[in-house]
This record gives C-alpha cells, structure tokens and sequence, in this order.
C-alpha cells in the first residue's frame, strides 16, 4: 500500500537485542496526509530500514508499508511497517493541480424538457408562525 504525507513528528531511535542474540533498531514516525480532511498515520522503519530511510520532520514522502495485526494476551494491536519512502520536491508538489475531490457530473445532454416551466424558487422565507388552512397538526 501507498500513502503520501508530510513528515510531523519523528520518534527517537530504539535498539536493543532480541532473545536470540541478534541486535534490532526501530525508528517511528508520525506522517499527515495532504487531504481535505488531514489524517495522522503512525508507521515505523524495522531493522536495517531504519536507518536505510533517513526522514527528518517537514519531509514530504510516499511511504510504501504494510498493516500487520497481532495478539497479545488477548488483545490486538495493528502496526504499519514501512519498507520504501521516497522523498518528494515540495515545489514539485504545488505545481501540480489539485484534484477536486467531488466532481459534479455533467448536465444531460438532450433535447429540451417540453411542458410548463417550473416555478420560480420563492424570494422569501415562509412564515411558520401562523398555522396554514387545514392544518391540524398539534405541533
């Protein structure tokens, strides 16, 4: 999977030895996507990918990761591994053209309703003070 993003928050380095001896490294991050509704996404880099992908926080990327799900003890946590960033020109970024996200669709394309014209929207608000004739509601 594919996301892009800007880099907000970088996490200190972790390291240590697993139980088999060998030494591991862990670097997280925390990236913002450029949406209209911008989402922060927490993913790390495990192993000789940490320091493979050096980010620093103002970074644009396209992070290439996986979401993986365990148990522990009888609850689940869902990690997104990293394994691909590629850093981005930010002027690159700004002069492409922003995709809409709605597109309205496009008028039919047709003959002219035949018929009566419809009826003009009215001008002013409707006055909901004063029950209308035949109205019998008690609200």
């Amino acid at each position: 999977m594919e996301i892009r993003g800007k880099i907000i928050v970088k996490l200190p380095l972790q390291s240590g030895t697993s139980k088999a001896g060998n030494p591991w490294s862990k670097q997280e991050y925390v990236l913002e996507t450029m949406e209209a509704y911008p989402k922060k996404v927490h993913f790390d880099f495990f192993g000789e990918r940490a320091n493979q992908y050096p980010l620093e926080v103002g970074d644009l990327i396209d992070l290439s990761f996986d979401i993986d799900s365990h148990e522990y003890n009888g609850r689940w946590f869902t990690s997104i591994r990293g394994w691909k960033a590629d850093k981005l020109d930010p002027n690159a970024i700004a002069a492409q053209p922003q995709q809409p996200q709605y597109q309205p669709a496009a008028a039919p394309v047709g003959p002219a309703p035949t018929g009566p014209a419809p009826a003009p929207a009215p001008t002013a608000a409707p006055d909901f003070s004063q029950p209308a004739e035949g109205d019998d509601l008690p609200f």
